[in-house]
């Protein structure tokens, strides 16, 4: 198979949509990451996957701590700015356990890395979640290369 067929195919599995912000160097940096997944309920676990072309992959060792922002079907704009599909700054930031967050996110996520594992041309990090903030609303969903939003 080729490696354009494989991403049709992994296209076909809907996810949620998430930013990843550390800090590195003192900045916050960000990264849009559909490749999140809750790993353990005890510990609390949960697992991102950074593309070895990434600042964050590249700065993986510095990387102690880091926040998880699962989107609302809002904030689109928000994973396109982080996923550098749309050249803009973005300084909407909140804190949740002293972590960078995107603030008004679905959900948020302070987490501390644990473990770092090299898949192929990415790094797995392991991370236990150390506080969380839940709030109302729908999730913005990527499927077959497109955002797309729950319709009841």
């Amino acid at each position: 198979m080729s490696s354009q067929e494989f991403r049709q195919a992994m296209g076909k599995f809907s996810t949620g949509v998430t930013v990843v912000t550390g800090q590195i160097n003192g900045h916050i940096h960000g990264m849009t990451v559909n490749a999140f997944m809750s790993v353990s309920l005890d510990p609390q676990l949960i697992t991102i996957s950074l593309d070895q072309k990434t600042k964050m992959y590249k700065h993986a060792d510095e990387l102690q701590r880091f926040g998880v922002s699962i989107l609302r079907e809002e904030q689109e704009d928000v994973s396109m700015i982080f996923a550098k599909q749309v050249d803009e700054p973005f300084e909407d930031f909140t804190t949740l356990d002293g972590v960078s967050v995107i603030n008004n996110a679905l959900t948020t996520l302070a987490c501390t890395v644990i473990n770092s594992v090299e898949a192929g041309d990415h790094m797995l990090l392991i991370a236990e979640v150390d506080e969380i903030d839940l709030r109302d609303g729908k999730p913005l969903i990527y499927y077959d290369r497109a955002y797309r939003k729950i319709i009841d």
